[in-house]
């Protein structure tokens, strides 16, 4: 059994402006993935949630790290039930919905998975597949991460959307976290857990705020006997609903303490027994703040990003 460690992107504005993470002169895209993989074995692609990614980055960034390095990327952000704004579309898929001129699509600001055409989600699912496939054949794909709007409920109509999801990634290994409460409540766990088991899905646990009320419960058990995931948003009440317009950075601004990484190291190690794999990935991306905790977890866990934990 392996643990991995590593952060959820590698390009954030505020790593790069607080200049402790990255040595001097690193300062191109090619110079920072290299650099990032010389210290983690895993990273998160983050920019895939904001935007479609594409084969030509990903070919790149097979070509930039060494073998054996893993790619997890988060699903574009109108496969998960969020928002998307029109702009974030590749720009002939805009156009035909503008040609279109269907009333669904003209007169919303936002755009949500069921006002797309059929044709349309077809074609964004083909693209997103096709961005995949560089890293999928040099063997550095990890998981697909579903990070589910809040509102998506454990309700059958959204229950019918992630199995929509899970059959359209069939052959991917898919991670699936949820932030609405429904998922893993006292009633509604064992359901969800068992669904996730039947479809071989990843059951991501979540590390986060402990009083705030838009978050999923902190369930340790593994539903793929393949990967265990397990991603640590930090603990900051005060940013996590920080209003519109705020960066992913502020909202997760907190520093783990090592009392805190050390209780969790525990539990990390319990769930790797269960899995072929495990990942934990530092969502607290302020600065360098995900980047050092990664570090001193991957220190208390006794590996490093060439030899990576074994238990």
């Amino acid at each position: 059994m392996i643990i991995q460690c590593g952060t959820a992107g590698w390009t954030d504005k505020s790593l790069i402006a607080c200049k402790r993470f990255y040595p001097r002169g690193c300062s191109t895209a090619e110079a920072r993935l290299r650099f990032y993989a010389s210290q983690f074995p895993l990273v998160e692609v983050d920019s895939a949630y904001y935007g479609m990614p594409s084969a030509t980055n990903s070919q790149l960034w097979a070509e930039r790290t060494p073998p054996g390095f893993t790619f997890n990327f988060k699903a574009f952000r109108i496969f998960t039930g969020h928002q998307t704004s029109p702009d974030v579309l590749p720009k002939d898929i805009a156009m035909a919905l503008s040609d279109a001129a269907s009333p669904s699509t003209t007169r919303k600001k936002n755009l949500y998975y069921r006002d797309l055409p059929a044709e349309i989600r077809d074609e964004l699912w083909r693209r997103y597949l096709e961005a995949l496939e560089p890293l999928r054949q040099t063997q550095r794909l990890g998981a697909v991460l579903f990070q589910f709007a809040p509102w998506i409920t454990s309700a059958p109509e959204d229950l019918a959307h992630v199995d929509e999801c899970a059959a359209r990634m069939a052959g991917y290994t898919v991670a699936v976290e949820f932030r609405n409460a429904s998922w893993l409540d006292e009633r509604h766990a064992p359901l969800t857990l068992a669904f996730l088991r039947e479809r071989q899905l990843v059951h991501v646990i979540v590390d986060a705020p402990p009083d705030v009320t838009n978050r999923v419960h902190t369930v340790w058990d593994v539903t793929n006997p393949q990967l265990a995931m397990v991603r640590l948003h930090g603990r900051n009440n005060e940013t996590w609903n920080p209003g519109a317009g705020a960066s992913a950075s502020a909202r997760f601004n907190y520093d783990y303490s090592d009392a805190e990484l050390d209780e969790l190291v525990a539990s990390i190690r319990a769930i790797a027994t269960r899995a072929a794999k495990t990942h934990v990935i530092f969502n607290n991306c302020f600065e360098d703040q995900g980047q050092r905790n990664a570090l001193t977890m991957m220190g208390m866990l006794g590996g490093t990003a060439s030899a990576p934990v074994l238990v």
